[in-house]
């Protein structure tokens, strides 16, 4: 298959927008230079106040814009465009991310290969930081037994050098919403994007329930995606720590079956009460107050969680044990910060 071939399916490429015009337009002109075909771009403008989708529409009047009278946040900008679109596959684009040239074909091709693909994700390399991996999403997304999402090239804190070390197409377990490629047929089955989420692993949990329908996500060195992760929201903030703890939690009560819940819940809740106190020792009020307020938005979110459990359950063809190949065993927390393994090819050798 070659860009030109009479049977290329047609792409939706959906950026989710709030503010930010010059990242917008930057993020627009490397798709503009793309010469895939059969392709569609879409920008969600989730109630931007500055003027930018207006901007991007000026600049770039083959793009549509779909406008929402409030902002949906990630997850539902992204449902928003994706219920519009009209391509057999979807691509979830930040805004504040660069494709490079020639990136969609080897992702479109790797998915034509294989229908049992739901999810690709590209390389994805930092804007800032020349030559190392993005925080968000790098060479492919893992999981450990206990939600901690981690990624090829960056775990917590810890970013890689791109070296070449991960040049290698292989299946992970989570394709960041960065830039992710997404068959229409898996998402139809399996549901949109979580709205609950807003922001932050709404892809990780859209992923899992591919997992579970008997779908796989895939890693595609050869296309290359740059970005700049933290535009949006600052790495430090309340509300991103907030909901990066809150959702993990949601996240584990949604996909895993009863009989893993029973163990792995207990142990993640010690968890992030450990994390709370650390931070409350090291003075960090921030911190301290985002996660314990994170344990309690699950709580007041149980009726919708039950719910949510429900309908995410009804699409699994498999057990937890099928899933498990595709997902770290053990801790991550506990390699990271108590063994001090702070890369990926030195807890997984080989």
């Amino acid at each position: 298959m070659s860009p030109g071939s009479p049977s290329l399916p047609r792409v939706s490429v959906i950026i989710p927008h709030y503010n930010g015009r010059e990242i917008l337009l930057r993020c627009l002109e490397g798709l503009s230079r793309d010469d895939y075909p059969a392709l569609e771009i879409i920008v969600v403008d989730n109630a931007s106040t500055d003027g930018s989708a207006a901007a991007a529409k000026e600049r770039f009047p083959g793009i549509r814009v779909v406008s929402s009278d409030r902002n949906l946040g990630f997850a539902g900008g992204c449902n928003l465009g994706m219920e519009s679109a009209a391509g057999d596959y979807f691509v979830l684009l930040n805004n504040d991310a660069v494709v490079s040239s020639g990136w969609l074909e080897p992702l479109v091709r790797r998915a034509e290969e294989d229908r049992t693909i739901a999810a690709l994700q590209p390389k994805i390399l930092s804007i800032s930081n020349e030559g190392a991996f993005d925080y968000a999403g790098a060479a492919g997304g893992f999981m450990d037994v206990f939600g901690y999402p981690f990624a090829r090239g960056r775990i917590f804190f810890t970013l890689e050098t791109d070296e070449g070390q991960y040049e290698t197409g292989s299946e992970i377990f989570w394709a960041s919403g960065t830039c992710t490629l997404i068959r229409k047929a898996a998402v139809e089955k399996v549901g949109y994007l979580d709205e609950t989420f807003f922001a932050h692993m709404e892809e990780i949990d859209l992923d899992w329930r591919f997992h579970l329908a008997g779908f796989n996500v895939r890693y595609v060195p050869e296309s290359v995606v740059r970005h700049d992760a933290g535009t949006t929201l600052a790495p430090g903030s309340s509300r991103k720590i907030y909901l990066n703890h809150r959702n993990g939690l949601i996240m584990l009560l949604k996909n895993y079956s009863a009989g893993r819940l029973a163990w792995v819940l207990p142990i993640r809740f010690c968890l992030e009460f450990v994390a709370a106190t650390y931070f409350l020792l090291k003075g960090d009020a921030v911190q301290t107050k985002a996660i314990l307020s994170a344990m309690g938005g699950v709580l007041s979110e149980m009726k919708y969680i039950r719910e949510a459990r429900r309908r995410t359950q009804s699409v699994r063809v498999v057990s937890d044990r099928d899933v498990d190949g595709r997902m770290y065993r053990g801790s991550i927390v506990w390699q990271y910060f108590v063994l001090g393994r702070k890369t990926f090819r030195r807890i997984f050798r080989g």
